[in-house]
């Protein structure tokens, strides 16, 4: 099944095709189709590059705007009499998840050759650790009189 990480008032969340989710109100009317920013996607191979993403296509159906639970914000100095108690409710839309697909006909993922080796030729060979003389001195500098 294919899954999509997309990024919503500031928040990131994974999300599949008929997956319902609150997230932060956003300014659309209901029943209107948004889509969101993926920023990851993943069905036989993962896609996060740049232009991969282009081709990947997160949509969802606003189903429905609501109010989150009600918080109680309580502030309190000792010895001086200050109390104070707020409450605070979130607003929040609610999403379906109608599509989430890539255009690109195969998906493909980086090979290690792309990615790079991650250090230097020959640290597979010592176990990942470096010789002092690729490491550097380690001592202090030499300063020429």
């Amino acid at each position: 099944m294919a899954y999509a990480i997309v990024k919503t008032g500031g928040k990131q969340y994974r999300v599949e095709q008929g997956q319902t989710l609150l997230v932060e109100r956003l300014s659309d009317d209901v029943g209107k189709t948004v889509a969101l920013e993926p920023l990851l996607f993943r069905s036989t191979d993962a896609i996060f590059d740049a232009d991969g993403l282009k081709k990947v296509s997160v949509k969802a159906k606003i189903v429905g705007h609501e109010r989150g639970e009600k918080l109680r914000v309580f502030k309190f100095k000792p010895k001086r009499g200050y109390k104070r108690t707020a409450g605070h409710r979130q607003e929040l839309t609610r999403l379906e998840i109608t599509e989430v697909k890539s255009s690109q006909a195969k998906g493909r993922s980086q090979s290690t050759s792309e990615r790079g080796a991650g250090g230097p030729a020959g640290s597979l060979a010592t176990g990942g650790r470096q010789s002092s003389s690729e490491r550097g001195a380690g001592g202090p500098a030499e300063v020429p009189t």
